[in-house]
C-alpha cells in the first residue's frame, strides 16, 4: 500500500520563512557594521594631518606694506606676490586694451581691491620665479625665458602661455588677508 504524502504546513513554513530572512538580514546588517568598523582607521588616516591644513592657509598683515612696495609670502610651498600697488600702477593696469594681451582678462577680474595685488609668483611658462618691479611693463620679468608680465600680472611677451594665477583669497578687515 502506498502512504499518501503529509499536507503541507504553509503556517510552520511561512513562520519559518519569516525567521530565516529576519537571520539573513540581521546577519548582513552586523557584517557590514563590522566591516564599517572595521574600515574606518584605514579611512580616516587617509585624512590630512594637521601640520598639512595649517598649510592650506596663511593670514597677512598688510600695515606694513608701503604703496608702490611688493613683498613674497610662502603659501602652500609656492612663493606669493602681495603687491600695494601706486595709482600710476592701477591706471596702467585698468587702462591696458584686452585686445593687446596673449590672455586677456581685466584688472577688475584679477583684484578685489584695485590698490592690492595677490598673485602666486610662479612664470606660467616653465615655473620659475618672476622678478618684481622690472621688464618692459613694470610688472615682473622671468629672466629664465624672458616673459614679461604687466602691473596686473597678466602675461605681455615671451613664452608663458598664461597670466601669473590668482590665489583664492579673503579681506579679513582693511589690513589683512587670509590666502588660501
Amino acid at each position: 500500500m502506498a502512504k499518501s504524502p503529509k499536507p503541507h504546513d504553509t503556517a510552520g513554513q511561512a513562520e519559518g520563512g519569516n525567521r530565516r530572512d529576519f537571520l539573513y538580514v540581521a546577519t548582513g546588517t552586523l557584517g557590514a557594521v563590522g566591516v564599517a568598523a572595521a574600515s574606518w582607521p584605514f579611512i580616516h588616516q587617509m585624512n590630512p594631518s594637521a601640520a598639512v591644513l595649517a598649510l592650506a592657509s596663511t593670514e597677512v598683515d598688510l600695515s606694513a606694506i608701503e604703496q608702490g612696495q611688493a613683498i613674497t609670502v610662502i603659501w602652500r610651498g609656492k612663493p606669493v606676490f602681495i603687491r600695494h600697488r601706486t595709482a600710476k600702477e592701477i591706471s596702467q593696469a585698468q587702462d591696458t586694451s584686452l585686445e593687446a594681451l596673449p590672455d586677456p582678462q581685466a584688472d577688475s577680474e584679477r583684484v578685489q581691491k584695485a590698490e592690492w595685488l595677490i598673485l602666486v609668483g610662479v612664470c606660467t611658462h616653465l615655473g620659475c620665479v618672476p622678478l618684481s618691479h622690472t621688464g618692459e611693463y613694470e610688472g615682473w620679468f622671468c629672466p629664465c625665458h624672458g616673459s614679461h608680465y604687466d602691473t596686473s600680472g597678466r602675461i605681455r611677451k615671451g613664452p608663458a602661455p598664461a597670466n601669473l594665477a590668482v590665489p583664492e583669497y579673503v579681506f579679513i578687515d582693511d589690513l589683512k588677508v587670509r590666502i588660501g
